[in-house]
């Protein structure tokens, strides 16, 4: 891909961290601001080579880009995933929290464990981030953040995930929280609500033809792209969002309209 003039990328000079970005909607994510002129931290917890892939990736393209493996359920990896961004690339201006895990579960089969556990992944991560990004912006007077939601916050459209769908809606609940007390900083925090996509997943937690089942209940007829999220998320952490906050974007080819 031809490189873009820099007075074109809309991102440059900022820095980006985007949890579970070694694959997915978080590396689409992470490679499209890159693109766009950003710093990215990729993160991950697993998978070191998936981390080490996306961040070659851009960095084939000319992008800055740095690989930080954190467990985003631990407060403390978290902020010392903060630290070294800010130590790499002069501060955080951009958080995207994305990591989830998508158990399906009878709720009287959901131990207490389980509940826990998917609570500090999906949810309790999110405040792990804003509490680490969250002073350096206001110093800087600017900030977005941004949280990745689902249908499942919305619709509760699988009745075997009361733990996703409480997170899912906090997720967003957690925005609008944001948004109210640090608006006055030119801090921002939305929401982004995929639909349906087509990604690498644990296709054994699905039932069978699940995609052409929903592609016939999608009306723009197709099933969503992890490209279609990052495309999204662009938008948010752009200059001319600034005026948008609190928000959620469903990006679901019209399945579900709110």
């Amino acid at each position: 891909m031809e490189k873009e003039a820099p007075g074109k990328r809309q991102l440059a000079g900022r820095t980006a961290i985007v949890t579970g970005s070694g694959q997915n909607v978080g590396r689409s994510i992470a490679v499209l601001f890159a693109r766009e002129g950003a710093n990215v931290i990729i993160n991950g917890h697993r998978s070191k080579d998936a981390v080490d892939a996306v961040v070659a990736e851009i960095k084939s393209f000319g992008g800055n880009a740095a690989g930080i493996m954190a467990d985003v359920g631990d407060p403390d990896a978290v902020a010392d995933m903060v630290k070294q961004a800010t130590a790499l690339f002069g501060g955080v201006d951009i958080a995207v929290s994305n990591v989830s895990i998508r158990r399906q579960q009878p709720f009287l089969e959901i131990s207490v464990q389980d509940w826990n556990d998917t609570l500090n992944t999906n949810l309790n991560s999110c405040f792990y981030m804003a509490r680490a990004v969250i002073p350096g912006m206001k110093q800087r007077r600017w900030g977005r953040i941004i949280h990745i939601s689902g249908v499942d916050g919305f619709a509760a459209h699988i009745p075997t995930r009361a733990h996703n769908i409480v997170c899912k809606s906090g997720m967003h609940a957690f925005s609008k929280a944001l948004a109210v007390e640090f608006g006055e900083s030119g801090i921002t925090a939305n929401t982004v609500s995929p639909g349906a996509l087509d990604t690498k997943r644990d296709w054994s937690q699905y039932p069978p033809n699940w995609l052409q089942m929903r592609m016939s209940q999608i009306p723009v007829r197709r099933i969503g792209t992890v490209d279609d999220i990052a495309a999204a998320c662009l938008y948010l952490v752009g200059e001319n969002s600034g005026f948008v906050t609190g928000q959620v974007i469903h990006v679901n080819g019209g399945q579900y309209m709110y």
